[in-house]
């Protein structure tokens, strides 16, 4: 489970729901005017990984709609969640997908 500093003090309910499940949250760096830059270095690589999914999930939303449920039979969501995630992987890459300049 991943979460910012808001989720700090949810560890005891978290493991109550689901006790098997890993904690990520970002902790407390600064304590009484002492910063842990151990603790501080670690919470920041947590949040950009928690960004970079965050953002193919923002693009799944904004972009391609996939906000709600559509179609009451389950075959019919499955291949829509399929063909919606391809197309927010090309829409990711594109950049990288261009041809350059001067071929």
């Amino acid at each position: 489970m991943c979460g910012d500093q808001a989720y700090g003090g949810q560890r005891e309910a978290i493991q109550a729901v689901a006790p098997r499940t890993l904690d990520f949250t970002n902790q407390r760096y600064q304590y009484k005017g002492c910063v842990d830059e151990v603790e501080r270095r670690k919470d920041r690589v947590k949040s950009q990984v928690r960004s970079k999914v965050g953002h193919g999930f923002a693009v799944l939303k904004v972009k391609f709609g996939l906000v709600k449920v559509r179609y009451k039979a389950l075959a019919k969501n499955t291949q829509r969640l399929f063909v919606t995630h391809a197309l927010a992987k090309l829409y990711l890459l594109r950049g990288k997908l261009r041809c350059p300049a001067g071929a």
